[in-house]
């Protein structure tokens, strides 16, 4: 490594990224209304669906909520990361999908139907599942344990945050979807875009208030979640191959295991560790590439399908 590089890894844990309160404050509500756009999109046959497809289901939430931080673990020890980075990929593999994993899935020609129904029981399930593997992971970590003891992170006080973030917009859009189809179905289609395009604009706010630390720190990371990105795609589609699901569930599969919340996470980030250099980082530059990597993989897909059918039309 160059020995720049090696003093600025070093250093990494020690950094934190400036963030103001009402920042924070935004970022919450922005969190906030992407989870409540998710919900004016479900519907409760969605869980219904769910329960008639439980295999393909189990499948996911084990491929999310088990291999996936399992895996992150390990990649965390073969890239041999410094602390906080470690923090950052553990905290953003057990983060929930969002629904751009449904919009992606709906891009490469996915099922759609699973993708929905795995967003809302994925979404669910952060709320208790999220807060034990990050602090069973990080726990496990030779590096990051040290600083998760520094910070008394409290796997029940990031319950009640989670609680708060997912549970109170999810169970409110729900509501409203049940009641207000038609008003849900319009919401739905203004808040979710506006709600990425506003994460979207604390993100680079955030990154120009630190512009210096960015630069400077930017380039540790970027193998890190380059690769913890294929993982996590890879993941998905692997598990999905190996249990012989259909070629549309495969896509589905893949986008909920590969795409996470990261906003979610860069709130955590800011609420929990102080902002701590590593992980702020990662959740940031993952939220980027994250949705760069689907949109390629999902294009992919499209115009493979757009091809075999050219073909099909031409014999």
């Amino acid at each position: 490594m160059n020995p720049t590089l090696t003093v600025l890894a070093t250093d990494v844990d020690n950094i934190r990224i400036a963030f103001e309160e009402g920042s924070l404050t935004t970022l919450k509500i922005v969190i906030g209304a992407i989870l409540f756009g998710i919900a004016l999109d479900t519907r409760l046959s969605d869980f219904a669906a769910a329960v008639r497809r439980p295999v393909v289901i189990a499948i996911g939430v084990v491929a999310q909520f088990l291999l996936l931080p399992a895996l992150t673990f390990v990649l965390t020890l073969l890239l041999d990361v410094r602390g906080s980075v470690a923090l950052g990929m553990i905290l953003v593999a057990c983060c929930p999908p969002g629904n751009v994993s449904n919009i992606l899935t709906h891009r490469a020609g996915g099922d759609v139907a699973l993708s929905v129904s795995m967003t809302a029981i994925g979404n669910v399930l952060a709320i208790f599942l999220m807060p034990i593997n990050m602090a069973f992971w990080g726990s496990l970590h030779p590096t990051g344990d040290a600083l998760l003891r520094d910070i008394d992170l409290s796997a029940l006080d990031m319950l009640t945050e989670i609680s708060f973030v997912i549970g109170v917009p999810f169970v409110a859009g729900i509501t409203i979807a049940r009641l207000w189809p038609r008003v849900a179905a319009v919401g739905h289609r203004i808040i979710g875009p506006l709600s990425f395009l506003a994460l979207g604009g604390v993100i680079l706010i955030g990154v120009t208030n630190n512009w210096g630390i960015f630069v400077d720190y930017i380039g540790i990371v970027l193998l890190a979640v380059f690769l913890h990105d294929a993982l996590a795609l890879l993941l998905g589609y692997g598990i999905a191959r190996a249990t012989r699901l259909p070629l549309p569930s495969t896509q589905a599969m893949t986008f909920e295991v590969g795409i996470r919340n990261a906003g979610l996470g860069l709130l955590l980030v800011f609420t929990y560790f102080d902002g701590l250099g590593g992980m702020a980082l990662v959740a940031a530059w993952w939220g980027i590439w994250d949705i760069i990597a689907g949109l390629a993989v999902a294009q992919w897909w499209r115009a493979r399908s757009t091809r075999r059918t050219s073909e099909l039309e031409a014999a």
